[in-house]
Parts: C-alpha cells; sequence; structure tokens
C-alpha cells in the first residue's frame, strides 16, 4: 500500500508536493513482527460509517497507522482536527501538506456527537499544524475540549497537539481548557531534527510540555519518540534524561515505518528485545507510565494506559 500513495490520477495533485523532487528511497520488506491483519469486520464497518457520517478526519487513516484494524474494531479512533492538511512537511509523516482550508467551526460539535454515538470513555483529539493561524489553531482545540465536556462529561480527553512555534499565548490556552492528558511529541533525537522535523524545534517542544507541568501540575504529560530512524540507543536515553527534567509522565517509542518511496527511509527495524530494553531502562529513570513495542503509537490502547497511568500516579503518592 505504501507505494500507491502517491500514485497520481490524471487530475488529482500530489499528496507531497514538496517531496516530488526527492530521489526514491526503497521502502524495505517489515518483518514478522511487524505485520498485522487488514481491517474487517462489523465493527470496523461500524466505527468507519460513524467517521464518514459525521464528516470528521482520523489520523488513523491520514497517516497510515497500521494498528486501524485493531482500534476501530474495538470502536476507538483518534480524530484529527483543523482539516487533512499540514502546513509542514515533516520527513517521517503521511499527512497531506499544503495549504489548508478555513477553520470548520462546526468540526467541535460533530466530534462530540461521534464520542456519543461510539460510547468513548476516553478520547484522543490531535491535530495537523496550522502554521497559517494566529493562535496556530489553539482556540478550536479549546473549542473541541468544551463540546466534548457538554455532551459526554464522563469521557477522559487526551490532546496530541503541535508544537505552537510562534504563537504566543497558544500553548497556555489549551493548558487552560484542562485536557486529561496533554500529549506532544518530540518524535526524534535532537541530531536527526533537520533531516527529519525540519519545521520544528527539539528544546521548543521540549520547553512546551515543561510549560504544561508549570502551569497545571494536575495534568498528565505524554510524548513519543520513533526509533529506526538512525538514532544510536545513547541518544536515545539522553532523550528519556531530556524528558524527565520537564516531568513527562508517559513515554511512547514505536518502530518508524516508512510511508512512500519519497519519505525518510528505515536506518533499521529494531529487534523488540530492544523494545523492552527500551521499557526497562525508562521505567528505571521514573516514567509514570511506558508503552514501547515496535507497534506502539501515540494513541495506541490510550484508555487503557490512561486508567494505568492514573493508577500509577496514585500508587506513587501513597508510597
Amino acid at each position: 500500500m505504501a507505494n500507491l500513495i502517491d500514485t497520481l490520477t490524471e487530475n488529482a495533485k500530489p499528496r507531497h508536493p514538496e517531496k516530488q523532487h526527492r530521489p526514491d528511497n526503497p521502502v524495505q520488506r517489515k518483518p514478522d513482527w511487524i505485520r498485522v491483519r487488514a481491517p474487517v469486520g462489523k465493527d470496523y464497518a461500524e466505527t468507519r460509517k460513524i467517521v464518514k457520517d459525521n464528516d470528521l478526519v482520523t489520523v488513523c487513516e491520514e497517516a497510515g497507522c497500521p494498528n486501524i484494524g485493531e482500534c476501530w474494531t474495538q470502536k476507538h479512533a483518534t480524530f484529527m482536527i483543523l482539516g487533512d492538511t499540514c502546513t509542514r512537511a515533516c520527513a517521517f509523516c503521511n499527512v497531506k501538506t499544503g495549504l489548508p482550508e478555513a477553520v470548520d467551526h462546526d468540526e467541535a460539535n460533530r466530534i462530540a456527537d461521534a464520542v456519543v454515538k461510539m460510547e468513548l470513555q476516553h478520547v484522543v483529539i490531535t491535530s495537523v499544524d496550522r502554521d497559517d493561524l494566529d493562535d496556530g489553531g489553539a482556540q478550536h482545540f479549546v473549542d473541541v475540549i468544551n463540546a466534548i465536556r457538554t455532551a459526554s462529561p464522563q469521557t477522559t480527553i487526551e490532546i496530541l497537539t503541535p508544537d505552537f512555534l510562534r504563537k504566543s499565548g497558544a500553548v497556555e490556552m489549551v493548558i487552560d481548557a484542562k485536557p486529561d492528558v496533554f500529549n506532544h511529541n518530540l518524535e526524534t533525537v535532537p541530531r536527526l531534527y533537520l533531516s527529519v522535523r525540519p519545521g520544528a524545534r527539539y528544546y521548543h517542544s521540549l520547553r512546551l510540555l515543561e510549560q504544561v507541568k508549570e502551569r497545571d501540575p494536575s495534568q498528565f504529560t505524554k510524548s513519543g519518540l520513533m526509533v529506526g530512524l538512525g538514532e544510536s540507543k545513547e541518544e536515545v536515553m539522553q532523550v528519556m534524561d531530556d524528558m524527565r527534567s520537564a516531568g513527562i509522565d508517559f513515554l511512547t517509542i514505536g518502530q518508524y515505518l516508512q510511508p512512500t518511496r519519497k519519505h525518510a527511509s528505515v536506518a533499521r527495524f529494531v529487534d523488540p528485545k530492544e523494545f523492552k530494553a527500551y521499557e526497562t531502562i525508562a521505567r528505571a529513570k521514573g516514567f509514570l507510565m511506558v508503552s514501547a513495542t515496535p507497534l506502539t503509537r501515540s494513541s495506541y490502547h490510550a484508555g487503557d494506559d490512561f486508567k494505568r497511568l492514573r493508577k500509577a500516579r496514585e500508587d506513587a503518592l501513597t508510597r
């Protein structure tokens, strides 16, 4: 499927126009531990229907998540707000890039309606980067959070935000909406930012998460890394230390998978035993929650992980 994503029809525009001039990077054959079943079944179809009927975008589809079959069969979907077009051009990401359309202000109500229909106990909301907006889309995050709280007060809310780079006051606005989990992914080690995440700044992203803890210590913070892009183990462990210095509670680590020939290549497929070692190291460094497997993604098993995260904090407070 990865090789077909950039295939153009006569009238279609390329999904990643900024990558068309790049030389092809071969898409490597995945090892057995990466393979997943194709999405099928009644519950999967029902989830897809709710998403389509409510005219919503999901990162599950746009980013080509390998876990979509499992998650949608369990009626879990990660909603992507502010459109399907990102103003950044990260080398790893399959979300469409270009000039986004105007903000759809009714989207918050449609997401809240989908949360009710899917009977979600925990929902994850992410977005594209919207560098074209004065607040980077912060007010829209607030509107979505408020709409869900009104429609489904018992649902816990996890947000996965962009970095709001050069958007004064935006981070504070979202923190004050009081999501249960504030997630922002560092994605990779500092050395690889220029080639993998050129529009972002490592220490800005780290500082964003630190700000959450400073402004509202009760909020859980979460961040994720991809491995297999050429980072060293020592660099990953240094990022863990940086995260802990910023007070981050929950770390996710997953295998980078190359979406198309035009994206950054996979340097190597990390063995499951190495993921287990990363998990052991991260727990020793003090993270309340760690998810480190080849198929781990930011919102994978997010609801169950949130319950474990909350219990881990309670246990830590009673020691």
